[in-house]
């Protein structure tokens, strides 16, 4: 048998449910115990190890760490304890830990059981290490099933509230609005409305030095992190940006069972969210439900970070190719007017125009400008004649509706159909396995891929149906439309705000001629929040004489040759390789300046110093 030390150890561990015992489970009383019994039977150099208010199913805990760290060095020959439960209350882990002991000789000994390792092997140890993890999982449940009471009732289950509010100090139960944090909050959700990402949020909250959420809850005596040393009080994260936009608590609402975790987990974790359970209007809210809904579908469409070219454009997030209904992303064009275009985020990836055939080049001064006519029009008619302007929506989109519902719902229809087809594949091979007709190896890589076809084809199902309902209700929504685009006097300056609360997605077709540049016809679809696209009369024309009619066509005819001859150009640069010449020497120009940018404003992410200001005074 290997040497072992001369230390007794003598190991002391209180949980939060032991305290319930009463105080024989106390960390005095159970040292009292221990030296008491370690003196009277002859045991010298005594060394306690404690840990005080840590659950039994966590093996991380300070003092046995240490205890078990002295035991492989040697110095431990003896460990004492109250009973086997103090050592842990997972059985499998508390049978290797007493393996481990045996085999380097080492003395266990548990008073109240009357266990010593040294006398004589205890037959009934696993029972014993059975049914102290049945006494932690049983505490679970019983906890587990006050916490899902409280909850399914409308309380709050969550230890503090979210950054934002605070707990009524008449009633603990309930949420009231912290005046500090809530502007911050109401600041967070304006920014992504203005178009900025969580990262320039972030970096901007940090320069102002406004405090992060934990230290926030820290000075007002309140949250998780009382005992935390924050080193960084004002360095704000994008994921914690990203949260606050997300939380449904800022409606008034109470969210509960958002995580969850087995009794044996050191950590909760989130669950999806047809596992909550939302309580509505139960505290007052910070956020209204329009500029909610307008920040999911902006955060749902693009990711926002610093380009290097200032500001984000207005439009960004909100166009969509026709033919694709993939994403329009915005670049620099260097042909001397340096502009910003749009173009189709999937007509480049390789092989090129695979998944989209042609660019949907368009300008962003050009789509700015279409949108400012239009919404200048409809605010004149909803000014002219509001009941007019909806019973007109109203006739005009209900076909429109009732089609696309229609197509949802046979679509949902098939994908059912093929849910109940993997299900019978699923059971057939099941059996199949069962009886020997199908390897194991091969029905596990069945068995997976119908599974992974089914769950993918169930969230289709879903998205659809959430579709279908926001297609339905938004026949209702005039009104918010109206009330949206009532606040807005002016047009001429279009901002992202107005975008993400006006706009849901612009529709770019592509051009009738690629590579004319002038007298081209590209169609652009605007679907407005609330009641998805307006068709806008077409302008009448007016009564023309002989002589202008003929001079019309004239005109037209000539700008009709021009815009052949241009595009015949364009085909003649395509075929001899002047175009791809053309990009790889714009491509390394713009790599050149960004990087000088870059290197001449270290500490504005890239932005040009003037133009960071301006957003921060903004801000």
């Amino acid at each position: 048998m290997k040497k072992t030390g001369n230390v007794t150890a003598l190991y002391e561990r209180l949980s939060r449910d032991d305290e319930l015992q009463g105080e024989s489970y106390s960390i005095s009383n159970q040292k009292k115990l221990l030296r008491d019994y370690a003196l009277q039977n002859g045991f010298t150099n005594l060394r306690d190890y404690t840990d005080d208010g840590i659950s039994g199913l966590r093996f991380d805990r300070p003092g046995f760490m240490q205890m078990m760290g002295d035991v492989e060095s040697g110095d431990i020959g003896t460990i004492i304890v109250k009973d086997m439960s103090r050592l842990g209350r997972d059985y499998l882990k508390v049978g290797q830990c007493t393996e481990m002991l045996r085999q380097k000789g080492i003395r266990l000994i548990s008073v109240n059981e009357g266990t010593d390792t040294f006398k004589a092997e205890d037959d009934f140890a696993p029972f014993r290490f059975i049914m102290n993890e049945w006494y932690a999982r049983d505490t679970s449940k019983k906890i587990h099933s006050t916490f899902v009471a409280k909850g399914n009732s409308g309380k709050h289950v969550a230890s503090s509230p979210p950054y934002g509010y605070m707990k009524d100090p008449d009633d603990p139960e309930k949420w009231i609005v912290d005046p500090e944090a809530a502007e911050i909050v109401k600041e967070i959700f304006k920014l992504t409305m203005q178009g900025l990402g969580p990262y320039m949020i972030a970096k901007i909250l940090e320069e102002r030095k406004v405090p992060i959420p934990g230290y926030h809850q820290k000075m007002l005596g309140m949250g998780l992190y009382q005992s935390y040393d924050f080193k960084h009080p004002y360095r704000w994260c994008s994921s914690t940006i990203v949260s606050i936009l997300s939380r449904q608590e800022y409606l008034g609402h109470t969210v509960n069972f958002k995580t969850q975790k087995h009794f044996k987990d050191k950590k909760s974790h989130y669950v999806s969210e047809d596992n909550w359970k939302v309580f509505e209007n139960t505290q007052e809210a910070i956020i209204d439900q329009d500029t909610f809904d307008a920040v999911q579908r902006i955060r749902g469409t693009v990711k926002r970070y610093p380009n290097g070219w200032g500001e984000v454009s207005p439009l960004c997030g909100h166009m969509f190719c026709a033919d694709c209904g993939g994403k329009l992303y915005i670049h620099r064009r260097y042909n001397g007017t340096d502009k910003n275009v749009f173009v189709c985020g999937n007509y480049s990836k390789q092989p090129i125009r695979t998944l989209c055939p042609t660019g949907h080049r368009i300008d962003e001064d050009t789509v700015i400008d279409i949108i400012r006519q239009t919404l200048k029009y409809v605010k004149s008619d909803i000014e002219n004649n509001a009941d007019g302007f909806i019973s007109r929506l109203q006739d005009d989109s209900g076909d429109e509706y009732k089609d696309d519902i229609k197509a949802k719902k046979q679509l949902i229809s098939k994908y059912k159909v093929r849910i109940d087809e993997l299900e019978n594949l699923i059971c057939k091979i099941y059996e199949d396995n069962i009886t020997g007709k199908l390897p194991d190896n091969r029905y596990d890589i069945l068995s997976k891929k119908y599974e992974e076809e089914q769950m993918d084809i169930r969230d289709k199902v879903n998205t659809l149906e959430q579709e279908i309902q926001n297609i339905s209700s938004s026949e209702t929504d005039c009104n918010r439309f109206i009330n949206a685009i009532s606040q807005y006097d002016d047009f001429e300056e279009i901002t992202p705000y107005m975008v993400n609360e006006l706009i849901d997605k612009i529709v770019i077709h592509e051009r009738e001629q690629r590579g004319a540049i002038v007298n081209y016809t590209q169609k652009v679809e605007i679907y407005f929040s609330f009641i998805g696209k307006l068709e806008l009369p077409a302008a009448e024309d007016e009564e023309l004489t002989e002589e202008e009619l003929a001079e019309k066509k004239a005109e037209m005819d000539k700008l009709e040759a021009r815009r052949k001859r241009l595009h015949e150009n364009y085909l003649r640069r395509k075929a001899s390789g002047k175009t791809r010449e053309d990009y790889e020497k714009n491509k390394a120009k713009k790599k050149a300046q960004k990087e000088e940018r870059m290197r001449q404003n270290p500490n504005t992410y890239g932005i040009p110093v003037n133009e960071y200001k301006k957003m921060v005074a903004k801000a």
